[in-house]
């Protein structure tokens, strides 16, 4: 079984070379590769993954001109990525993409036709509390079990993405494919995931309260499109 995992970078170049770094211990696993997603960034980072990538085979690049969102970045990588098994994870280093191996070792365990999710600990209690409601919330409007659905990393069969229709093109992208998996009737296997600090930079939408009811709302409304067209 070969594994790709894609991870979308926006204006990561501080990031990127432990990222790399790290992700040169992930592809040392055999039949493993790793798709950075350069979306659209506007700072230095075409540049440092032209001179790290060379030195990292089983990493490899591709570029989005302009970015339309986060899910755009991912569904792009997924795109292009060459694995049986398919997987993100962020690239803001507060995951180790070194989790996705401990991922990768339940599909050996059970088979294809699983799903797979980080589960998150070593949060701000705050952070606990957001992530609680939401996913409260959405295991109530959508009638399926759904917790810590932003958690990383996000794994499950090429066979399953193939199913996709119509994937979002932003955070939503992380509902989207926990949902379909419990729609689909896929077992959703969960491991822990230390969740640490920024290496460098700043969160893309978890800033303030007013970035996270921005992420709320576009949430919220896309889970009530989700469930009118399950009516229809």
């Amino acid at each position: 079984m070969k594994f790709s995992l894609v991870i979308p970078c926006y204006n990561e170049a501080a990031n990127l070379p432990l990222l790399v770094e790290r992700c040169r211990e992930v592809v040392r696993r055999p039949g493993v590769e790793v798709v950075l997603v350069d979306n659209g960034s506007t700072d230095n980072s075409p540049q440092v993954l032209s001179d790290l990538l060379p030195a990292n085979p089983g990493c490899r690049s591709v570029r989005v001109e302009k970015n339309q969102g986060y899910g755009f970045g991912i569904l792009s990588g997924l795109r292009a990525a060459s694995g049986d098994i398919l997987g993100w994870t962020h690239a803001d280093m507060q995951t180790d993409p070194q989790d996705a191996l401990r991922g990768l070792d339940l599909f050996e365990q059970h088979g294809l036709n699983i799903f797979v999710k980080g589960r998150r600990y070593g949060r701000p209690l705050a952070d606990v509390a957001f992530t609680v409601g939401m996913s409260a919330f959405e295991t109530a409007l959508l009638g399926k079990p759904l917790w810590d659905i932003n958690a990383q990393p996000t794994m499950f069969s090429r066979a399953f993405f193939e199913t996709w229709r119509e994937p979002p093109h932003d955070f939503s992208l992380d509902l989207y494919a926990y949902y379909e998996a419990r729609r689909a009737g896929l077992t959703v296997h969960r491991f822990p995931v230390l969740f640490g600090k920024r290496a460098h930079g700043v969160s893309h939408w978890n800033v303030n309260w007013a970035a996270k009811r921005k992420f709320i709302r576009r949430t919220v409304d896309f889970s009530l499109q989700l469930k009118k067209s399950l009516k229809s």
